[in-house]
Formats: C-alpha cells, sequence, structure tokens
C-alpha cells in the first residue's frame, strides 16, 4: 500500500487536474459565447436559423482561427461536442428571445459577464496551446487574443455590424492582451502550473468587469463630427 503511494506522481496529479479544469472551463466558455450569439440574433431579429449560427461562430470561431494560424487540425472538425454545446445553448436560449424576456438579462449583465467569463477562459486557453506548439512569446500572445475575441467579431460581421471590439472603447481587446501577456510572463518566470493558468484569467476578468462596471476603456482615435455625418451621408 505505501508502494502505491510512493509511485504516484504529484505532477501528475495536477498536471490530469488542470486538463480536467481547463475542459470544463471551455465547456463554460463555449456556453457564455454561444448565449452572446444567441442574444445578438435576438436582437437583429433572425430566425431560429441565424440564432444558431451566431452561437456557433461566436462558440468556435476563435479556437478555429488559433487552429488555422498554427497550422494545426481545427478542434471541432474531429470532436464536434463543443459544437453541440453551442446549438443546444442557442436552442435554450430561443424560447426567453421569442417571449422578449431578455431585459433580465440586460439589467444584471449577464450577457456581458457570461461574455467577459468566456473571454478569460479562451485567452488563456489558446495562448497556452500557441506556447505549447512553440510560437514566438508575441505570436502567442496574438493567437491567445484572437482565441478569445475571434468569435464575437464574426458574430458582429454576420450580424451586419462593425465589430463591437473596435468601436466601444472598452476594455475588450486591451483586457485579452493584458492576461495573455501575463500567463507568458509567468510562463518565461517558470511559475507553477496553476498561477500561470489562474492569474492570467483572473487579471482579464477583473480588467473587464473594471470596464463594465466603471466605465474603463481607451481612448477614441478621432471625434467624428455632425458635419462630417452630413457629408459621408451625402456622398
Amino acid at each position: 500500500m505505501h508502494t502505491l503511494v510512493a509511485v504516484v506522481d504529484p505532477d501528475v496529479i495536477l498536471t490530469h487536474a488542470l486538463g480536467t479544469l481547463r475542459m470544463v472551463l471551455e465547456y463554460l466558455g463555449t456556453v457564455a459565447f454561444a448565449i452572446s450569439g444567441a442574444v445578438a440574433a435576438s436582437r437583429r431579429r433572425m430566425d431560429l436559423v441565424g440564432a444558431v449560427v451566431l452561437a456557433g461562430l461566436v462558440a468556435v470561431g476563435g479556437g478555429t482561427m488559433r487552429d488555422l494560424l498554427l497550422r494545426q487540425p481545427v478542434f471541432w472538425i474531429e470532436n464536434p461536442t463543443l459544437v453541440l454545446v453551442a446549438i443546444a445553448t442557442a436552442l435554450a436560449i430561443a424560447p426567453f428571445a421569442r417571449r422578449r424576456d431578455l431585459g433580465a438579462l440586460a439589467r444584471h449583465r449577464i450577457v456581458e459577464h457570461s461574455d467577459a467569463a468566456g473571454l478569460a477562459i479562451f485567452v488563456v486557453i489558446g495562448t497556452g496551446i500557441a506556447l505549447d506548439a512553440g510560437a514566438s512569446p508575441v505570436a502567442a500572445m496574438i493567437v491567445g487574443v484572437v482565441n478569445g475575441v475571434g468569435g464575437g467579431i464574426l458574430r458582429d460581421l454576420f450580424a451586419a455590424q462593425v465589430p463591437e471590439v473596435f468601436w466601444n472603447g472598452q476594455l475588450y481587446a486591451t483586457a485579452a492582451l493584458g492576461g495573455a501577456f501575463a500567463l507568458w510572463a509567468l510562463w518565461a518566470a517558470g511559475a507553477p502550473a496553476e498561477v500561470v493558468f489562474w492569474v492570467p484569467l483572473l487579471v482579464i476578468l477583473v480588467l473587464r468587469t473594471l470596464s463594465l462596471r466603471r466605465g474603463w476603456g481607451v481612448p477614441s482615435v478621432a471625434v467624428v463630427q455632425k458635419r462630417e455625418l452630413q457629408t459621408e451621408s451625402h456622398a
């Protein structure tokens, strides 16, 4: 009995636990992003097909971009479970949207906070996968940000609007980059695996939450005057 206990490697247990936790969080992140996609479809008055498509795009779009950038097999081709989770989430949200019960979600910022959770999870996962694949630090951070925000960009493009990440001035892509940088710095410093995983995730969540609650953001590049808008409308 003592021999069996002695041969158990704590590092192996930790690695297995972190792998399981990452899988659970990946499912949670997929659900969170799928909710934002389904809500966006309802706001654009799309039908059920549109809701499913937008939910799927925002849920797996960033991961698809990540795998294409790293020249790896696209993760959902062999295992479409996350796609099915996104579809199921959209179908579950659809009845609430149909009855116009999304006001409660808006009042409690449920969509924004679930989206923040999905962002944090997928940035950490994407950056870690890129580093494991041998990407340079800069490339790994870019891949991590793309993994986090890519699905939302596709969602907005298919909803016929300028991607919100480019114009709303909030800490979104900036928060993602901060988390990706924190992950790389901790990884390069040889920090424990659990620290490398949790600290960047919390960095993103804190920055995004502060942006939502206190209005923190980045400055606009330019202020468009009313006269300019009138000129563009007549161009």
